[in-house]
């Protein structure tokens, strides 16, 4: 019985220190082994179990993968004492495991760390230009801009380098002060860059201003051409209305010489009948039930009415 109770002891001790001395290492991990807190040998990268001396040595591990830094919104002062807000953001990974444990030890202590090297970096690189080299990548083309004015001069400075070729900069920097830290710095963006409230409030109130002037400089010139295209129409309405004028009144006197024609000829083939059929007209504009006409009886009108003697 106690052979037994021994056999199965053994066993399970065996067990623990297998468990023990055994490790797994994934796709995306590498490991440091440490004894009593020194690291001892090479850093193991091969995926796959492992085995390491039981209770003694520690297995820790690292990732390989990118990982993520995102820097808090500095306020720093450009050349030109603009003072603004700044936010980066960065990818980095861990490229030599044993001088990184060695260093910093974990994520934890590295990430601190790049705090104090990007922080630090990228307010030395501010402060090294002025505001428009931060703002902008490229200069602009004269011809795209629709107003000339002395308050746009502005944007039509030259910008010698730009935002992504300052944010290499930082980059390349930062990347010689984290060598010896067994990272690998593998990107850095300017994520947000802001001006400080005091200047935010200036600068929109100017902005609204140029605005406003602009938007003044196009209702004066509306006004100029509404007034110009109402002239022309004012112009082209007398002109017609002449015109038509001068034709109406040709047709008229070409009529009238017409009907003279007509008249004449109609009285000169019989003269009694045209007066008595012109005053057969002036007897229909002239009488009517409700008008009482007094006349001489020797007047010419009434010679068509009188009796014949």
């Amino acid at each position: 019985m106690n052979r037994t109770y021994l056999a199965g002891g053994l066993a399970l001790a065996l067990i623990v220190v297998i468990a023990a001395s055994a490790y797994t290492v994934g796709e995306a991990d590498q490991v440091i082994i440490t004894q009593f807190g020194d690291p001892v040998g090479d850093p193991i990268v091969d995926p796959g179990l492992h085995f390491k001396v039981p209770f003694i040595q520690q297995a820790n591990f690292f990732d390989k993968r990118f990982l993520e830094w995102d820097g808090s919104p500095n306020q720093v002062p450009t050349k030109d004492k603009r003072f603004i807000w700044v936010n980066t953001y960065a990818r980095w990974r861990i490229v030599d495991p044993l001088r990184f444990f060695q260093r910093l030890r974990d994520e934890r202590g590295a990430q601190s760390r790049l705090d104090d090297i990007l922080d630090g970096e990228t307010r030395n690189a501010v402060a090294r230009y002025d505001l428009i080299e931060l703002v902008r990548n490229s200069n602009r083309n004269p011809d795209d801009i629709p107003i000339e004015a002395e308050e746009e001069e502005v944007i039509l400075n030259v910008i010698e380098k730009g935002r992504d070729q300052v944010s290499r900069e930082i980059l390349e920097r930062a990347a010689g002060r984290t060598s010896d830290l067994g990272i690998e710095l593998l990107d850095l963006r300017i994520k947000r860059i802001n001006y400080v409230e005091e200047v935010q409030r200036d600068v929109f109130a100017r902005m609204i201003a140029e605005r406003q002037r602009i938007a003044e400089l196009y209702r004066s010139e509306g006004q100029g051409e509404a007034a110009r295209i109402e002239g022309e129409r004012e112009r082209d309405l007398q002109r017609i209305t002449s015109e038509a004028f001068k034709t109406a009144e040709e047709l008229r006197g070409k009529a009238d010489a017409e009907a003279t024609d007509v008249y004449a000829g109609a009285y000169s083939r019989d003269a009694d009948f045209y007066a008595f059929t012109r005053s057969l007209e002036a007897y229909e504009k002239v009488m009517d039930p409700s008008t009482m006409i007094i006349l001489d009886t020797d007047s010419d009108l009434l010679k068509y009415l009188q009796q014949p003697r």
